[in-house]
């Protein structure tokens, strides 16, 4: 019989392929097998309790994430500002990675949880002064709010479904926790279309943050429009991230101590590290599950790179032996709830002994971090932590004879021997991403005057390829590299990961205490 003739209790566990031809876009929904009869859907929908009130409370963070939204405003007087959390991506077929929005959005709201997917912050342009907090804009967030249970959203969907995947919180909560207007995300496109248009609003949007609302701008602004601005307004966003206020400040703080934490776990794990055929998954694994623990995740992919591996700058593959007598570099953070992650990176001696090898390499590249820290200090230029650091690492290599000139004669930019060992900077800032900040502009990155409140890494190394050539077979094969968080201060700068021991004593007597424990 045709689907039109089925008795109203069939359900989809009776429905086989010879029964009715399926879309191909439907077909993933044969895994899941459920009900579709009105007798079904009229009990699942019933018989539920009252939800139990709200807790929700104003966050510590809300006073400060309208004082970075009114300081957004001032740079665009008259447009609208539209800056998504982000969709779900698709890690397999019909599964999808962890959702984690986008920085800009996290950071104008204060939002860090997974409740947010295709959640859209809008700035709307009003009268200067009659604002939010007296600024030229009232923001607007417009989300996809807890679905009734009367709904089938309620039971039927996998992606957003309350009994797949939990309730999300009701629009008055989100608005009573980050002090923001809601709305319901299928108010978007009216929004964004208000006064829009030719001769009308400017409507900008986050470039590469959701594809689906930047096809709507794109419609509502015509086939005219470059997206020059929307650039623009990336950097803006990148650029307000550059100084830290005390709220992540503080985020940084606890993100570097629970990592800390992490690679002291690390350390206590590596007898059992040395014992598996792939003792590199074993240390990059106690690290992700410390990270999921105590945070949100890893704020990256762990590097977890023992022996030569350690001279492949991204070694992100982990499947290799941990050896005693070898290095093995981890370079790692954990991201905390509020989205915020440190980057740490120390090299250990498996065995918990360096040799005199590797001591000395180890030494030249934590005397260049040295200096990198000397040179990080107000009023000096970002890209003179990068120069202090090359300046150190040069005069060992020319001490140890592996340059074809001087070291005054490399650090010339026509030549840069000495980069054969070490190809990458020496810092990127951080926050809420890795490399935060980086769509700010090079004139306030690189060539930027440290102020306080920065924070970035320093994080020089030296990497010799077992078949390089070029250097002694005594070094080839040792991969090193020294990184730690730092936070400009007034009067200079603060090791926010100093409680990691960085000299190779103090690594080797950290290690020895750790493994007696």
């Amino acid at each position: 019989m045709s689907t039109d003739e089925r008795p109203e209790n069939l359900t989809s566990e009776t429905v086989t392929p010879a029964d009715h031809e399926q879309r191909l876009e439907e077909r993933g929904s044969n895994r899941s097998h459920r009900p579709q009869s009105r007798r079904f859907i009229e009990f699942v929908t019933s018989g539920w309790g009252e939800r139990p009130p709200s807790t929700a409370v104003r966050a510590p963070v809300a006073d400060l994430t309208a004082v970075r939204r009114s300081a957004l405003s001032g740079q665009f007087p008259g447009a609208r500002l539209v800056v998504p959390a982000g969709a779900f991506k698709v890690r397999s077929n019909d599964t999808d990675f962890r959702f984690r929005p986008h920085a800009a959005f996290a950071h104008l709201t204060g939002l860090g949880t997974e409740q947010e997917p295709d959640a859209v912050l809008v700035l709307h342009p009003v009268p200067d002064g009659t604002g939010d907090d007296g600024s030229a804009h009232r923001a607007v967030l417009y989300m996809n709010p807890l679905a009734g249970r009367d709904t089938p959203e309620f039971f039927a969907d996998t992606r957003y479904g309350e009994f797949w995947v939990g309730a999300r919180p009701t629009l008055e909560d989100v608005a009573t926790t980050t002090g923001i207007a809601t709305a319901h995300v299928a108010e978007l496109r009216d929004a964004l279309a208000k006064d829009a248009g030719e001769g009308g609003v400017q409507v900008l949007v986050v470039p590469g943050a959701d594809a689906a609302v930047e096809e709507v701008v794109a419609r509502l602004r015509g086939e005219d429009e470059t997206g020059e601005a929307d650039a623009r307004l990336a950097e803006a966003l990148a650029e307000l991230r550059l100084l830290k206020d005390a709220y992540e400040v503080e985020q940084m703080r606890h993100a570097v101590a629970v990592t800390i934490e992490g690679f002291e776990k690390i350390v206590r794990a590596l007898p059992r590290a040395v014992a598996h055929p792939r003792g590199e998954r074993v240390v990059e694994g106690t690290f992700l599950g410390h990270a999921r623990e105590v945070g949100n995740d890893v704020g990256y992919t762990t590097i977890a790179a023992a022996g030569e591996h350690a001279t492949t700058l991204h070694w992100t593959d982990n499947d290799g032996r941990v050896r005693p007598g070898e290095l093995v570099l981890v370079d790692a953070g954990v991201e905390v709830d509020s989205l915020y992650t440190a980057d740490l990176t120390r090299t250990l001696p498996v065995d918990g002994r360096f040799t005199d090898v590797q001591r000395r390499v180890y030494r030249a590249v934590l005397d260049a971090a040295d200096a990198g820290f000397a040179a990080a200090v107000p009023g000096a230029r970002f890209r003179d932590v990068h120069d202090a650091a090359m300046r150190v690492l040069a005069a060992r290599l020319e001490e140890w004879g592996l340059l074809p000139v001087s070291a005054e004669e490399s650090l010339d930019p026509e030549n840069q021997h000495h980069r054969r060992w070490m190809v990458h900077g020496t810092s990127h800032h951080l926050g809420l991403d890795v490399h935060d900040c980086a769509q700010a502009r090079a004139e306030l990155y690189l060539d930027g005057v440290l102020e306080p409140g920065m924070v970035f890494t320093i994080e020089p190394g030296l990497y010799f390829k077992s078949d390089d050539l070029l250097v002694p077979a005594e070094y080839r094969g040792i991969g090193v590299r020294i990184e730690d968080d730092v936070l400009v201060t007034a009067d200079g700068n603060e090791n926010l990961s100093a409680a990691l021991p960085r000299d190779p004593d103090a690594v080797e007597a950290w290690m020895a205490a750790l493994r007696e424990a």
